[in-house]
């Protein structure tokens, strides 16, 4: 069995691939397969796609005739896998040198370990790429408990996993059954969580992956705003505890922490909202805050923001100078 196989599904990101599959074909591994997926593009993935396999035995290229979507591409390129374990990386994504030697270094010596990640770099599209980070004396690895990967998952109400650096065993992705389509932002977060009550966390500390940035990524065209992001993230976590809860200790415990995070995250961005004077998008927020946390009405920052909000955008931006000296000089 060989050690890894690399997805790279693909939707008009033509002039992305070639650099994202040479970032995978550099790695210094054996028995690397790499699957591309065009779901459809309507630019030279597959003319990019076919030039690429036809170069390399280790490609494998599949065009679908009709746009499927991404979830339904990623759980297709879960089923081809059988490696012993599956990286998916998008086609604007790149892996740093020496990656997946880590991750297979690492999954080696512990074999508790479902789930593996590590640090990315953000990078602008067209710009440099900027060089990694790699401190020697930073221990390689550390492994983090299931459990302890939970509560820090609902601590934050947030994914702590960098997506493209995301390795994990191919035996556990088909056990758990892969992407859920519910999720088209959040999917990834909530496959993690389910990774967590199955295994331990093996945690790089390393950068393992580029993340381009640029104005067609993915969760751009799903999200669009704040509201969409919490949305998503909320229903990850409702669903993961909807099924996993009955087997997680202290799991209404956790479930209302994941809750309370991601409220007083919209909580706070209802905040800047209106300090940007944004009062229909600060509504919007703090409803959905107040609705998924009703405690958070008694806190101290909701009296101070309902004030603000009493008193209005124009009258706060003339007091607020004036506030903020105060606290200044108070400091």
């Amino acid at each position: 069995m060989s050690w890894i196989d690399v997805v790279i599904p693909c939707y008009n990101y033509a002039h992305y691939l070639s650099d994202c599959v040479k970032s995978v074909l550099d790695q210094p591994v054996q028995d690397l397969r790499v699957l591309i997926i065009d779901d459809a593009s309507r630019d030279g993935t597959p003319q990019v796609a076919e030039e690429l396999a036809a170069q390399d035995s280790r490609i494998t290229f599949w065009r679908h005739s009709s746009n499927r979507g991404h979830i339904a591409t990623y759980n297709e390129g879960l089923d081809w896998a059988s490696a012993e374990c599956t990286l998916l990386l998008s086609a604007d994504d790149l892996l740093t040198s020496g990656a997946l030697s880590r991750v297979i270094e690492l999954m080696t010596a512990h074999p508790e370990v479902g789930l593996a990640h590590g640090r990315q770099v953000l990078f602008t599209s067209g710009q440099p790429l900027p060089q990694p980070c790699l401190l020697p004396g930073d221990p390689k690895w550390h492994i983090l408990p299931g459990a302890d990967f939970l509560e820090t998952c609902c601590a934050s109400g947030s994914n702590p996993v960098a997506t493209p650096t995301a390795v994990v065993r191919t035996w556990l992705l088909k056990a758990l059954g892969g992407y859920r389509k519910e999720l088209p932002h959040a999917a990834d977060l909530e496959l993690w969580l389910r990774c967590a009550v199955r295994g331990s966390i093996g945690i790089l500390n390393v950068d393992q992956a580029f993340k381009r940035m640029h104005q067609k990524n993915m969760q751009l065209h799903y999200l669009g705003t704040t509201l969409g992001d919490l949305h998503q993230r909320k229903t990850a976590f409702d669903l993961f505890f909807q099924e996993y809860g009955a087997c997680i200790p202290d799991s209404e415990r956790l479930h209302q922490l994941a809750t309370q995070s991601i409220a007083e995250a919209a909580f706070w961005a209802a905040s800047r909202a209106f300090d940007r004077g944004d009062s229909i998008r600060c509504q919007e927020l703090l409803l959905f805050a107040l609705d998924a946390y009703p405690k958070l009405r008694s806190r101290p920052e909701w009296q101070r923001l309902h004030w603000k909000r009493r008193v209005g955008p124009r009258i706060w931006s003339v007091l607020q100078p004036v506030i903020d000296c105060l606290r200044g000089r108070s400091g």
